[in-house]
């Protein structure tokens, strides 16, 4: 397992699975090969559970929610295809990525695909029109919002300039937020449940994504790297402006923050400059106020699914608790 990623059940993976691989075939054969990659070699499938678990706890229909999970799969899928070419990642899902296997002609095809798809499975599934079109315009503005955080992130991290936290947490509420949000969300549209329900849905979602990628930061800067496969702080060396390093540039002395910065984006730095820089960042309390800011996000996510209750909301709840409590 990934660091960080917690997996659903397997019978909810498989089932999720199977119908994602029976929706991406046609002809050419090539390009739903390269659209499929990724899916086939891995993948949590977390978003797509999220989905079906909050559209159960809204006492929605099972069958009708995996069309709807897969759309979203299809989504996450697309981006991820995407992001690794504007990235130039070599692997995904300890694979080849889809560009390097494919060329980054059909990659980018087999995104295109991935995204046209998603909205053709919407519009397709067994369910009034009315839905459909919520279904679609919660999934059109995630969309949107995945693209702007993308950007917004690129340009973090291509300019010489530290943003402050704040500017950072816009970005991860788009690039990474926007579709837990729109995944529970849309499980509630599609139990046909109340607009207020609806709203709670998307609220939980919204700030277990934030809680689930600041965490994921944390663990960036000081994982255990028999779980993380990667060297203590590595982020730090990658130059990754993430809330842990950001908030230690903004709390530390002129001192530590000449000494953070004498390391951070220099990927020849020893493993010993980087061990220092990390406890610097320990010594400053940045790890406790990491958790404590994820804690808050998830505690507002708690107190939207208040009014639920039985296995489903459990289930929810226990993947929230899971998010925030994750060990480095």
């Amino acid at each position: 397992m990934e660091a960080g990623l917690m997996r659903p059940p397997d019978y909810e993976v498989n089932h999720i699975t199977r119908y994602l691989r029976q929706s991406l075939t046609g002809t050419p054969a090539t390009l739903y090969d390269a659209a499929s990659y990724l899916i086939i070699h891995g993948g949590k499938r977390l978003r797509p559970y999220m989905l079906m678990q909050t559209c159960q706890m809204m006492d929605g229909n099972a069958a009708q929610a995996v069309v709807v999970a897969g759309a979203v799969e299809m989504i996450h899928n697309f981006s991820l295809v995407h992001d690794d070419i504007m990235d130039n990642d070599d692997t995904r899902h300890g694979v080849d990525s889809t560009h390097k296997r494919y060329g980054p002609s059909l990659a980018i095809l087999a995104g295109d695909t991935l995204f046209s798809k998603a909205y053709q499975t919407l519009v397709k599934s067994n369910l009034p029109d009315t839905v459909h079109s919520s279904l679609i315009r919660y999934l059109a503005d995630a969309c949107v919002d995945i693209c702007e955080g993308q950007w917004l992130d690129i340009s973090m991290g291509s300019s010489d300039e530290i943003p402050p936290p704040s500017e950072y947490l816009l970005m991860i509420r788009k690039k990474t937020s926007a579709l837990f949000e729109a995944s529970c969300a849309m499980g509630a549209i599609c139990a046909q449940a109340k607009s207020t329900d609806v709203d709670n849905a998307a609220t939980f979602g919204r700030n277990l994504g934030i809680a689930f990628q600041i965490t994921d930061d944390l663990i960036g800067i000081a994982g255990d790297t028999a779980i993380t496969k990667k060297p203590v702080g590595n982020d730090i060396r990658e130059g990754k402006k993430s809330l842990p390093i950001l908030m230690a540039l903004e709390s530390a002395d002129p001192r530590d923050r000449d000494a953070i910065l004498s390391v951070f984006g220099d990927r020849q730095a020893t493993m010993q400059q980087t061990r220092n820089v990390v406890a610097i960042i320990q010594r400053l309390g940045i790890e406790d106020a990491v958790r404590s800011r994820a804690a808050s996000y998830a505690e507002e996510a708690r107190l939207s699914l208040d009014t639920y209750d039985g296995k489903h909301q459990s289930n929810l709840l226990s993947l929230l608790d899971f998010v925030v409590k994750r060990c480095l």
